[in-house]
């Protein structure tokens, strides 16, 4: 059984995948070239980097279906997104969807306080309530018990 995650290295991980999947966005540059960039960079000293190459390679190759999730839960157009909101969506996304070992509100506060980091004044309300809409309905289970 694998060791038990370390949170620290998890939030290191996920500071350096908003600005990946955002570089990513910006450049449309080639997937493996975004991942090896970051993984030749100290920005991922200290990181989990597994979970950075698993998080990176399952938003950039199925950004579509990751877009689908939470599209219907927006209240303005796609196309109208700014681009660290929708890297921090893609990415909360992707892992409230497919990383289900991570507590639904683990993943919401990260990517919350990821927001208010790199996206603008109040850009940490919309992912909030965007991830939290996402999550009653992807964890219904977790969120409500069975």
């Amino acid at each position: 059984m694998p060791s038990k995650p370390n949170p620290w290295a998890r939030r290191r991980a996920r500071r350096a995948l908003v600005q990946a999947v955002y570089q990513w966005q910006m450049s449309d540059a080639d997937t493996s070239a975004v991942e090896r960039e970051f993984l030749a960079e100290k920005a991922l000293a200290k990181a989990d980097v597994e979970f950075f190459q698993e998080l990176l390679r399952g938003v950039l190759h199925h950004s579509d279906e990751v877009d689908v999730l939470f599209t219907p839960l927006l209240d303005r157009e796609f196309a109208s997104l700014d681009q660290v909101e929708l890297a921090i969506l893609r990415l909360g996304a992707f892992e409230l969807k497919n990383r289900i070992d991570v507590p639904y509100r683990v993943v919401i506060d990260e990517y919350v306080q990821l927001a208010k980091l790199f996206g603008a004044e109040d850009s940490y309300k919309y992912i909030n309530g965007v991830l939290d809409r996402l999550a009653g309905d992807i964890r219904k289970i977790e969120r409500h018990g069975s």
